[in-house]
């Protein structure tokens, strides 16, 4: 899965807004729509820190 499939499957999965995903990932509702609109591709750290909460949260989720 690459990233903009991750971008798309992640908030609809985890039952979560643009607004947690944006504080989670320490970025701006713009930064989050270039990535969601293929306009621009995250920096390596982004992904990075995406990939992190994206562990942290299905982890989670799945305890529950």
């Amino acid at each position: 899965m690459d990233f903009l499939q991750k971008m798309k499957y992640v908030p609809e999965k985890l039952r979560i807004n643009q607004y947690d995903l944006v504080c989670a990932l320490n970025v701006s509702y713009a930064m989050v729509n270039r990535w969601e609109n293929s306009k621009n591709k995250p920096v390596r750290m982004a992904q990075v820190v995406f990939n992190d909460f994206c562990t942290i949260r299905f982890d989670e989720s799945e305890d529950k």
